[in-house]
């Protein structure tokens, strides 16, 4: 799922929640709920996480 990949990501860089958040734009809360699954993940947060991690947004929809 995808919110199991972006934790992984988030971990293997030594990012907090709140560093990840503040990058992408959200509170720490709104992103806390994306990794747990509970909101839905937009198309520009998305595109936003792949350009953070240097990944493909194919690998974070795995």
């Amino acid at each position: 799922m995808i919110f199991k990949n972006i934790a992984k990501l988030r971990h293997k860089h030594h990012l907090t929640q709140d560093q990840v958040a503040k990058q992408l734009g959200l509170s720490r809360s709104q992103y806390s709920h994306i990794e747990t699954g509970r909101n839905e993940l937009s198309v520009s947060t998305l595109l936003k996480l792949a350009q953070l991690y240097d990944v493909s947004t194919d690998y974070l929809l795995e």
